[in-house]
């Protein structure tokens, strides 16, 4: 993604932002105060009272003949399940957040309303800059392509050139250390070659934000060192980290500020210390 983006959903925006005003006022613990996305460049996420509503069936459903005969007789019935209220955030050029919860506090869903995966129910996402996901090792790779087809497949689906995907190849394979198999399908890649070529592909994009879900321990211990280094002199020249994970090791080290959700809600927003710190006591409850 390679220019900016803006998602913009009507429904009940107006009232998502009073009830979001209302939430952030019973509690010292969340972020109030944000820039300008319009003026100021380095604002690379702007998220505006995002709410994402699920339907859920209230009855089990077998096949899809039963599914079309209740839905044009009308008897299908669904129960609203809200994965994310009103939530509102921004972060910077170079800056590392964290988004840390529960099991099933929304974190991830929040993550793939960010990439452009998922479109929230309503509220306003703006980002800026060149945007890859790190959500799922491998996915959008094509198993019967090859490894080096992939590797210009992938890049056209972050917004890059043929010619652009070129330059890169070689550091790609490289850092891959896949020299031997990029002619061959990727069906027939170990899952530990796949991860590495999903992760090289990634990184050498040089991308202004990255979105990391639970991926960074990739390959064996080597590679794993190999992939610290690789994000180290990501964070060094800029790029801003969207990072949600479980270890606390991983999101002090990446992240300065944090944002600990609870039940599709902002809990608390701040330094990464305080906000981790009042998440672990929380579990401990």
């Amino acid at each position: 993604m390679s220019k900016d983006k803006e998602i913009l959903t009507n429904n009940t925006v107006e009232q998502s932002v009073v009830q979001s005003t209302a939430s952030q006022e019973q509690s010292p613990y969340i972020q109030t105060e944000f820039g300008d996305f319009d003026t100021d460049e380095d604002i690379l996420l702007d998220i505006k009272d995002v709410e994402m509503t699920y339907r859920l069936p209230t009855e089990r459903i077998d096949n899809i003949k039963e599914y079309f005969i209740k839905f044009i007789k009308g008897k299908l019935r669904y129960q609203k399940f809200e994965v994310l209220k009103g939530v509102t955030l921004q972060a910077r050029r170079g800056e590392g957040l964290a988004l840390i919860g529960r099991n099933g506090a929304g974190k991830s869903t929040l993550l793939r309303i960010i990439a452009g995966i998922m479109d929230p129910t309503s509220g306003i996402v703006r980002t800026r800059g060149n945007m890859v996901p790190l959500l799922k090792l491998g996915a959008g790779f094509d198993g019967n392509a090859s490894g080096e087809e992939n590797v210009y497949l992938n890049g056209a689906m972050m917004g890059f050139s043929h010619k652009e995907m070129k330059k890169k190849y070689d550091s790609i394979v490289e850092f891959a250390e896949l020299e031997k198999f990029m002619k061959m399908p990727i069906k027939n890649y170990s899952s530990g070659m796949l991860s590495r070529l999903a992760f090289a592909i990634a990184v050498d994009v040089q991308p202004d934000v990255l979105l990391i879900d639970e991926v960074l321990a990739v390959g064996d211990a080597r590679f794993q060192r190999k992939c610290s280094e690789r994000i180290d002199q990501l964070r060094d020249n800029g790029t801003t980290f969207i990072v949600v994970s479980h270890s606390m090791q991983q999101i002090k080290r990446l992240c300065k500020q944090a944002v600990y959700l609870k039940d599709g809600r902002i809990q608390m927003y701040g330094p990464t210390d305080v906000v981790s710190a009042q998440y672990l006591k929380d579990t401990m409850v």
